[in-house]
């Protein structure tokens, strides 16, 4: 093989601003105005900016929260030592309500002309991120779930005794007006039971069968325009291409109406819900990775989730609301990991969006 200056020369004509672009890294180089002059197409994507709108402006101008980073910029270039931070969160400038989590790598470059530059090494750890949150998730869950079931056959075992004794006493009462307190007893123990059993949860496996998921999501747009009050508008944002699923049909609807009746609930009188339905590739959940996936969205412009609601927000009983039971989320998430899916969201002030995440493939 012929070489050129000791390179291959099949690699000789290349440009070294092409092969950076090939990188899945994203590469930023700034001066030492912490001013962008050279981002690859990766880091482009990533952080939602154009190369031309960032030269000779400060790299942090297209960032929301990125404090963080620009201290570490500032200290890479005052010091001259690089570093890296793990999982850094920051939100492009053009994209607002979209976060970003980064490991990002800095390292100074000294130039004999131009002085100090800073090279930046932008790997996307969001999808990482996202697979330990859900992988954390669900292993709280399936404890919780275990912990509910065996605390509800407790509780259960003497309700059934208690309703028992309560229809035997009823018997020998001479009197009809004290049957009313014993119909009290049973009525309450029914009551009891019936919630034990809500949040067990569902004890049947999923009836599969091929569904549109849209025809789903319009029963469920019915039934919310129904009780939503006038001043509430409920939109509808459909992805055409998103093909057919193979699911629970009866237990996706009471998941998907638990999380809309949620954001109704949330927004009181007047707001904004809008359904959208999305199709996702190569996307994992849990421990498995679906070649397709459906993406059904539940956004509201809410006051959002209150922060020390967050980590809990699937339990059974946790709940924001003074009237509130606290199933709903919790039931729905049972529903959708019974199909082989998952719930997550995301919520700030003005914008909170539940996304059931739908596998499209049919199970093993």
């Amino acid at each position: 093989m012929a070489f050129e200056h000791g390179l291959p020369s099949a690699l000789a004509h290349f440009d070294p601003a092409g092969l950076l672009d090939a990188l899945s890294t994203g590469v930023v180089v700034l001066d030492a105005q912490l001013c962008a002059i050279y981002a690859n197409m990766a880091a482009q994507d990533v952080l939602a900016f154009s190369l031309n709108q960032a030269r000779g402006r400060p790299f942090t101008d297209f960032l929301h929260d990125a404090d963080a980073l620009k201290a570490n910029l500032r200290r890479a270039l005052d010091t001259g030592e690089g570093l890296t931070d793990r999982e850094l969160t920051v939100r492009p400038a053009s994209m607002p309500r979209e976060t970003r989590t980064l490991d990002v790598t800095i390292t100074p470059v000294d130039g004999q002309v131009t002085g100090t530059h800073l090279l930046l090494e932008l790997a996307d750890a969001t999808q990482r991120q996202r697979i330990s949150r859900e992988n954390d998730l669900l292993a709280r869950l399936d404890g919780s779930r275990l912990m509910i079931r065996q605390l509800a056959h407790e509780i259960k075992n003497p309700l059934g005794g208690l309703r028992g004794a309560a229809q035997l006493l009823e018997r020998e009462l001479p009197a009809a007006a004290l049957k009313e307190y014993t119909q009290v007893i049973i009525g309450e123990a029914d009551r009891l039971a019936a919630l034990v059993d809500s949040i067990a949860g569902p004890v049947r496996a999923p009836h599969r069968s091929s569904l549109n998921v849209h025809e789903i999501c319009e029963h469920v747009y019915r039934l919310l325009r129904a009780e939503a009050c006038e001043e509430v508008v409920v939109e509808r944002d459909y992805d055409p291409s998103l093909p057919n699923a193979c699911l629970d049909r009866n237990q996706v609807i009471q998941a998907l109406l638990n999380v809309t009746r949620n954001a109704l609930q949330a927004l009181g009188r007047r707001g904004r819900i809008v359904l959208r339905t999305r199709a996702l590739s190569n996307v994992s959940i849990g421990s498995a990775r679906h070649r397709l996936v459906a993406s059904v969205q539940v956004e509201d412009d809410g006051p959002g989730i209150p922060e020390e609601l967050r980590s809990s927000l699937f339990y059974p009983l946790v709940t924001g609301r003074p009237d509130g039971t606290g199933l709903g989320l919790a039931v729905a998430q049972e529903l959708i990991c019974r199909n082989g899916g998952l719930i997550e969201f995301d919520s700030e002030p003005g914008c909170t969006v539940f996304t059931l995440l739908l596998p499209l493939e049919a199970p093993p």
